[in-house]
């Protein structure tokens, strides 16, 4: 897990305004580990929106830490997958059958909502600049282009955990990308998406917690 910055107040306004690409990018995070592990029937998991000020010089740690500017934005927990064992084979061949498949869904679903941010704030940019939006043209390399290196590193860190064969994990990667593609792309989940990032411009504070997150997400899809 994450651990924010203890000397910031939970209620305090930034004063930032962060770029609305960013909010999307959080958004689509966030919609995925809710909406996305909901469906999937997977279990909850805790999560929060950390916006802060950079430190110092600038110069931020944090990989996870989407930086712009003068501030960092990141998601805290969200992962079903807590720590990487060195193999998914090896810490699953005692389970049972059930559990195995269990354990496999929720591998995959923190790769999908990792992919999901990127995806996210490539579907709003092309949304703003009139442009086509499929997994074609937005495909899993150009992810670096919508602030996605980071998740990028830790998916291949889920990868290789995952399976022992490159040709293996790239075919996996390429389904678990459209899976990521598909969840943004549907029109509930982007009414759902869309009002998350209106919602994190509208209320610049340091912490958005998860529960709020929650209730605006299923008043979106009440709606």
């Amino acid at each position: 897990m994450i651990h924010s910055d203890t000397s910031i107040n939970a209620q305090q306004d930034t004063g930032i305004r962060i770029d609305k690409r960013i909010a999307y990018h959080l958004a689509g995070h966030v919609a995925a580990i809710y909406l996305g592990n909901k469906q999937k029937q997977l279990p909850a998991v805790h999560f929060q929106i950390i916006i802060r000020l950079q430190e110092g010089n600038g110069q931020q740690s944090d990989r996870f830490a989407r930086t712009h500017g003068k501030y960092s934005a990141k998601i805290e927990g969200g992962r079903l997958i807590q720590s990487l064992p060195l193999s998914f084979a090896e810490a699953t061949q005692y389970f049972s059958w059930p559990q195995q498949e269990e354990c496999l869904c929720a591998f995959e679903a923190d790769v999908i909502n990792m992919l999901a941010g990127s995806l996210a704030e490539a579907k709003y940019l092309a949304r703003c600049d009139g442009e086509d939006f499929n997994p074609h043209l937005v495909n899993l390399g150009a992810l670096h282009f919508y602030g996605g290196s980071s998740d990028l590193e830790v998916i291949t860190e889920y990868m290789e955990c995952f399976m022992l064969h490159k040709a293996e994990r790239n075919q996996k990667l390429a389904e678990l990308f459209l899976a990521a593609f598909s969840f943004v792309n549907n029109p509930s989940n982007w009414y759902a998406i869309s009002a998350l990032a209106e919602f994190i411009l509208d209320e610049p504070r340091d912490i958005i917690h998860c529960e709020e997150i929650i209730s605006l997400l299923e008043s979106r899809l009440a709606a």
